[in-house]
């Protein structure tokens, strides 16, 4: 058990830390407010390291907090601040500008947390999340070229016009669209996104003995209902954490959150509300250094999304966590908005 003051030491010294990134000491704990001695707080620092809850650094006498001790933090001291007016009206600025897709504003919504956060920053849109995959139809156009025809169950339709590669014969298009009907149909989009990776290929090898042109105009097919799905921006904010050392790390890093199938499977959430995911939980050998916030949000009869930052440790989660719940709660907003306006125009 910590005493009181060994729990607003550890708050105070999370708080100095992830303001400045500078080591904390017993006397800089003192003049921000600990009332005891400095031999006494350096008593208290020396209990809190003991319990791995903070350690000390190479090049300096003050303390850092551990991962355990972040974690400690988020789960009993943190309090998310308040946020400022002025980043309010910028949210609501730029949400607010005309937009002619749903994707445009879930794209708009990555870059202004990028922007206010300089981290980089993942939103992922409702349908993603919640869309089935209800129907699909390919027409011949004529020996070479198709047209293939994705419904879902949210009224989504998506057609276009493909390349028949010529190796592909017409009994091959009818075996395609009895896998997807038998496999795909009926699946959420995530799932047919993941299937497209794991189960289909092989039973297109026992189908087919040129299965690479097959799996290829598969994706082909699909892509466009994946496409510009998880939005990505500040990328390269990653360089300028001080967890990542070195160019190959960063490349690693930066090849991962480019992978979509990899990045929304790490995305969703566990559960409901604001997730501060830290090191090791995240689940990534690349992420062990960082932390992820994920929140969901929901846009009424259009199903949940995702909004997300990833950063060091030594992010500042309460200004960040009141920051996150700020834009799920206006982008559900604004999501809704416009879906409302989008069935006023049809209905008329």
């Amino acid at each position: 058990m910590l005493s009181e003051r060994q729990l607003n030491i550890l708050h105070l010294l999370v708080k100095i830390y992830t303001e400045t990134g500078v080591p904390v000491g017993s006397k800089t704990l003192m003049n921000q407010g600990i009332k005891a001695s400095s031999a006494t707080i350096r008593n208290d620092l020396a209990k809190l390291e003991e319990l791995e809850l903070i350690q000390k650094t190479h090049s300096s006498s003050g303390r850092i907090p551990s991962i355990k001790g972040y974690r400690f933090y988020v789960d009993h001291l943190m309090r998310p601040t308040e946020v400022s007016s002025h980043d309010i009206f910028q949210i609501r600025q730029l949400l607010n500008k005309q937009y002619h897709a749903t994707n445009e504003i879930i794209e708009a919504s990555a870059k202004i947390l990028s922007d206010l956060t300089s981290y980089t920053a993942f939103s992922l849109g409702p349908e993603v999340k919640e869309r089935k995959l209800t129907g699909f139809r390919i027409v011949p156009l004529n020996k070479n070229q198709l047209i293939a025809i994705i419904v879902t169950d949210q009224g989504y339709v998506e057609s276009q016009v493909f390349s028949i590669p010529e190796s592909i014969t017409s009994e091959d298009i009818e075996k395609m669209i009895q896998i997807i009907n038998d496999r795909l149909v009926g699946e959420s989009l995530l799932t047919v996104y993941h299937k497209l990776r794991t189960e289909i290929p092989l039973v297109l090898q026992k189908y087919f003995v040129n299965s690479t042109n097959v799996l290829y105009l598969f994706e082909e097919v699909f892509n466009q209902a994946f496409d510009d799905q998880v939005y990505i921006s500040g990328g390269m904010n990653l360089l300028n954490s001080e967890n990542v050392t070195d160019i190959a790390e960063f490349k690693s890093i930066y090849s991962l959150i480019s992978d979509t199938d990899q990045l929304t499977e790490i995305l969703l959430p566990d559960s409901t509300g604001i997730e501060i995911k830290i090191g090791d939980e995240i689940e990534n050998d690349l992420l062990l250094n960082m932390s992820l916030i994920t929140a969901a949000y929901e846009v009424p009869n259009h199903g949940k999304g995702v909004i997300a930052l990833l950063g060091p440790t030594n992010m500042s989660y309460s200004k960040l966590h009141g920051l996150v719940t700020t834009m799920t709660t206006e982008l559900s907003g604004h999501l809704d908005s416009y879906y409302r306006s989008l069935n006023d125009s049809i209905s008329q």
